[in-house]
């Protein structure tokens, strides 16, 4: 056993199964949860400890990467490495069953064949309406998926990256690839926060995850081709397959994620979301994984892994990437814009070298130019850690307004009502709570949701429903509840209110 200066124990087995900087890290975690380490304690240098426990400062240095990553430290410019303020809300109570909404008249104006607040025509969101000015002075509480915490941004790391990227003189011709000390510094990012063995060649910077689809299904989709969407699933992805010419094929997925039996033959590429699916949340488990990667392997489909919101997750650990399982079948696109901004618009593709020259090659074609004032931006924000940092803050932020949106909806909830026939309330389910910015409250068919959306904007929710996110008819009835934008008390306001019009039939 080797102890720190601390006088924190600290045991490094050289014989055991684990690598030397995982058992450094657990043993790190375990003493933040057990009250050893307090928030706000500073720990040795990574150079000092790796001296005192005997290993290189490498083995310590991704240690102490896999503890930031995961939101157990917090780093201060020219300071060192602290413990971060990780102490969990307020365990929400055991989801109870809850009674649906009254179909008679609810507070509010009702009208059963109106599009539901916040959406056009055609139900598709409208960000003129949930986004607009005269809202926002109305006190109007936007629960809309997708949108992430712009203001959380630290302002002086967010000028200090602004400033570098100005420093630059703008290139005669772009890069197609992108910036390579920019590539060279997300391949670094990947392997800490992902662990994908990615180099410098592999990856192609984007603007974000709809720009990376839309570039590979120029080049890879002809008309007619097959393309499978999770369903129910992401509408940009749809909408990117459609205009590329591709038949768009609806792939089932359930509570875990995608169904790989279900799969079709005869698909030249499959878009899906294994970390965090979109909407539904599901988490990808192993078993499925692999019959994924053999469906690919047998029919020669190209995979198209979204790694959504990989970066949020709360209860339970990230499963690593899909890609590093079988990078030859599977294309992985991240983005910053779910980390930073949505208006931010920077990504990357991860793909075999050879693909991504065939990318880089089609682009000056299509006229795609990413900006380079944002990519040198990014590429500051990466190199002095602050991006991370930002991670960090905003994981432990969501997880809180998540702990209140859940507590809110549940607690109000009453248990089921007398008898076992059809006297019974029907219940509520919260779907894909353990990550993310979003949950989904699912209902029970024949639920009015159109009514409750209306019902919520007269009380100053904006609420999305889940019809929105399938190709056919939907499956499940409910609301998608994002909680990217909203603050704090504005979750928990939010939550009083849907928990008050979720009341008993009559």
């Amino acid at each position: 056993m080797t102890t720190l200066p601390s006088g924190l124990p600290v045991v490094v087995d050289r014989a055991g199964p684990a690598p030397l900087a995982v058992q450094i890290s657990g043993q790190l975690q375990a003493a933040v949860t057990a009250g050893v380490l307090r928030a706000g304690d500073r720990l040795p240098s990574s150079r000092d400890l790796a001296a005192t426990l005997g290993v290189s400062r490498t083995v310590v240095t991704n240690a102490y990467a896999r503890l930031f990553a995961e939101g157990w430290l917090e780093g201060r410019h020219g300071s060192g490495s602290y413990v971060a303020d990780v102490t969990p809300p307020a365990p929400a109570p055991a989801p109870a069953p809850a009674p649906v909404l009254s179909p008679g008249p609810g507070p509010g104006p009702v009208g059963p064949t109106a599009p539901p607040a916040g959406t056009d025509a055609a139900g598709e969101p409208d960000w003129r309406l949930a986004r607009s000015p005269a809202q926002s002075e109305r006190g109007l509480i936007d629960l809309m998926p997708g949108i992430a915490w712009a203001e959380g941004i630290e302002p002086a790391a967010w000028r200090r990256a602004w400033r570098q990227a100005g420093a630059h003189r703008p290139s005669r011709w772009p890069d197609p690839y992108g910036l390579p000390e920019l590539r060279e510094e997300i391949a670094a990012y990947l392997r800490r926060s992902r662990g994908l063995a990615v180099t410098p060649e592999s990856v192609l910077v984007t603007q974000g995850v709809s720009s990376g689809l839309a570039l590979l299904a120029d080049a890879l989709i002809r008309p007619g081709d097959a393309a499978g969407v999770e369903e129910p699933g992401y509408p940009t992805a749809r909408e990117v397959l459609r205009r590329a010419g591709a038949r768009v094929v609806p792939c089932r997925v359930d509570a875990h994620g995608l169904v790989p039996e279900d799969l079709p033959g005869g698909l030249a590429l499959l878009y899906a979301s294994p970390a965090h699916q979109y909407p539904l949340g599901g988490r990808l488990p192993v078993s499925r994984r692999q019959a994924l990667i053999a469906w690919a392997r047998a029919t020669g489909a190209l995979v198209v892994e979204d790694d959504y919101d990989s970066e949020f997750r709360y209860d339970v650990g990230p499963l690593p990437a899909l890609r590093s399982m079988d990078p030859d079948v599977i294309v992985y696109l991240g983005t910053a814009s779910k980390m930073l901004a949505t208006a931010f618009g920077a990504g990357w593709l991860v793909a075999p070298p050879a693909l991504v020259d065939r990318l880089a090659a089609l682009r000056p074609r299509l006229g795609v130019r990413i900006p380079e004032p944002v990519q040198h931006a990014v590429l500051a924000l990466l190199r002095s850690g602050d991006l991370e940092r930002h991670v960090r803050k905003t994981r432990l932020e969501y997880a809180r307004r998540r702990a209140a949106l859940v507590e809110g909806l549940t607690a109000a909830a009453p248990g089921p009502g007398p008898g076992s026939g059809s006297g019974e309330r029907a219940p509520f389910r919260l779907l894909g709570d353990t990550a993310g910015m979003h949950v989904v409250l699912e209902l029970p068919r024949g639920y009015p949701v159109a009514r409750l959306v209306e019902a919520a904007a007269a009380r100053g929710v904006a609420v999305y429903p889940l019809d929105r996110y399938f190709a056919g008819p939907p499956a499940i009835s409910g609301l998608i509840l994002g909680y990217g934008t909203a603050t704090l008390p504005q979750v928990r306001r939010a939550a009083a209110e849907l928990a008050r019009l979720l009341v008993p039939a009559s």
